[in-house]
């Protein structure tokens, strides 16, 4: 019977206590969080409190903010503002500019006439820090200075590596329109000579291997007949 009356006692002090909402917010921004009450006539209009940690038996703990019903009379912190329509039930409490010594349990406790009739919610608030990028603002400069690099380096072996072309020959071929009749008729004869001396330079060295390759063949025959006889 002794815990019996206890459970009873705690119960009829308490009030009616309702679990809030989990409010979520950044640091830097204005955090609302959420409670209201029913207004149907002038005569329900009454007085409320916000306040840090749970709600205790009456009151709030750690006030932040009282209203007549009307208005905010009490404010202990500026960042701590009712911005919604007080008179129509609209209580919520908005946390201006958030830190993160704001995350934490709030209270909000609504008086209303009659024995233990006090209407009281706990809202769970978690401020969050933002996240900021760490990656290197120097990383992709330094990859388009490497690649500019490669690149000319890879320039600059194909510009070694590229044949060499005298200097008689190389103006007459990538020069612009022949000065006169008698440069054109010069330029169209050496490309003639180009032409004409390759082939002939090539049939004489088929020539010389085919001699060559001759000779062996009769040498092979000779001492085979040698061989026999």
């Amino acid at each position: 019977s002794y815990f019996c009356m206890n459970w009873i006692l705690l119960i009829l002090f308490t009030g009616p206590t309702v679990l809030g909402s989990l409010v979520k917010g950044k640091v830097g921004q204005n955090v609302t969080v959420p409670c209201f009450y029913s207004v149907k006539r002038t005569e329900d209009i009454t007085s409320m409190c916000w306040g840090r940690d749970s709600c205790p038996i009456s009151k709030c703990y750690r006030t932040i903010i009282w209203t007549d019903g009307w208005k905010v009379t009490e404010q202990y912190n500026s960042r701590y503002t009712l911005k919604g329509n007080v008179p129509m039930g609209d209580v919520s409490l908005t946390i201006v500019n958030a830190e993160e010594e704001d995350s934490g349990i709030y209270c909000c406790r609504v008086e209303i006439s009659g024995w233990f009739n006090d209407q009281t919610s706990n809202h769970k608030v978690v401020i969050e820090t933002a996240r900021i990028s760490t990656a290197s603002p120097h990383t992709y400069t330094s990859e388009q200075t490497s690649v500019h690099e490669s690149t000319s380096e890879s320039s600059f072996t194909i510009m070694r590596t590229w044949p060499s072309v005298s200097a008689s020959e190389a103006p007459q071929t990538a020069s612009g329109p022949c000065s006169s009749i008698s440069d054109c008729s010069d330029v169209t004869a050496n490309l003639q000579n180009m032409s004409v001396s390759l082939p002939s330079q090539q049939y004489s060295e088929n020539g010389l291997y085919i001699g060559i390759g001759f000779c062996a063949v009769l040498l092979a025959i000779l001492i085979l007949a040698l061989f026999l006889t």
